[in-house]
């Protein structure tokens, strides 16, 4: 059993939480995820490591409530225990030898951009972030991009915060104003990372997508999470979830991470009612 030591609402969709676990946060390291149950009746999900201090032995994580095994662990409170938290899985990004990086973020993937912004910025790298969102209401991590940034641009569709638009339109500016990215590394939906990919590739700029679809076992056992990237499959869990951007089918991979919509919206209404009738 795991213990909640602390949580925090971001926003009305989104929780932060961290979670006492020794030695997932003694190895975990920027761009890795881990995966949890929250009871023994749940299922696993996984969630992205955003955060770790390895001195008191927390891992952080930062979840979107779209189904019901996010509902649930969002019914959990501080100092309450969740099931298991297995990890860390997955590759860490890889961040040696950048010099000058954009990182690009949307919604609450800048909660999977951050660590990886902090760690480039503590190693001296240059860091210009680009984070966006929906609408100021969903805005999160902020102060917390400012700090790790030499620039920071933030987006909203509806213009209520920072400037309104797209995370490509700062993006495009950036570059044609002269700016020399050694990489740009962007992590957010499918369909913003496919947009990230478009802008950089006329200059040629190695771009890093965090791929994060359906998984089940974190093995590469299930194959839930396979890709095509340069005409081969990958599975996101052992072999990413960081991939060359221009080598992904992202058609491919939006297609397979609609399969489960429904399901999961009708699974999630079922356990808002079983909660709403003080059902647990």
């Amino acid at each position: 059993m795991y213990k909640i030591i602390k949580k925090r609402q971001l926003n009305p969709t989104v929780t932060m939480m961290d979670i006492y676990a020794p030695m997932v946060a003694a190895k975990a390291e920027p761009g890795q995820f881990i995966i949890l149950r929250v009871d023994e009746e749940g299922e696993r999900i996984p969630l992205t490591v955003a955060g770790y201090d390895r001195e008191a032995g927390t891992v952080k994580i930062i979840f979107q409530i779209v189904g019901a095994t996010t509902n649930s662990l969002n019914q959990k409170a501080e100092g309450e225990y969740i099931q298991d938290f297995a990890g860390p899985l997955g590759m860490a990004t890889k961040v040696a030898g950048l010099k000058k990086v954009c990182i690009v973020g949307g919604g609450v993937g800048c909660a999977i951009a951050l660590p990886v912004a902090q760690r480039l910025h503590d190693m001296g790298c240059e860091v210009h972030s680009i984070i966006g969102f929906r609408s100021k209401d969903l805005v999160i991590l902020e102060e917390k991009f400012a700090a790790a940034s030499e620039k920071l641009a933030v987006m909203t569709d509806d213009g209520s915060h920072g400037r309104q638009g797209v995370v490509t339109a700062p993006l495009k500016e950036l570059i044609e104003s002269g700016e020399k990215y050694d990489e740009v590394i962007t992590i957010g939906p499918l369909i913003m990372m496919k947009f990230v990919v478009e802008t950089t590739r006329p200059h040629g700029i190695p771009t890093t997508v965090s791929m994060n679809p359906i998984m089940i076992d974190g093995t590469g056992m299930c194959g839930g999470c396979r890709l095509t990237v340069g005409g081969q499959t990958k599975f996101a869990c052992v072999d990413g979830p960081d991939f060359n951007g221009f080598e992904v089918d992202f058609d491919e991979a939006m297609s397979r991470g609609a399969m489960y919509r429904d399901f999961e919206r009708h699974a999630y209404e079922e356990s808002c009612n079983l909660f709403s009738k003080g059902v647990n």
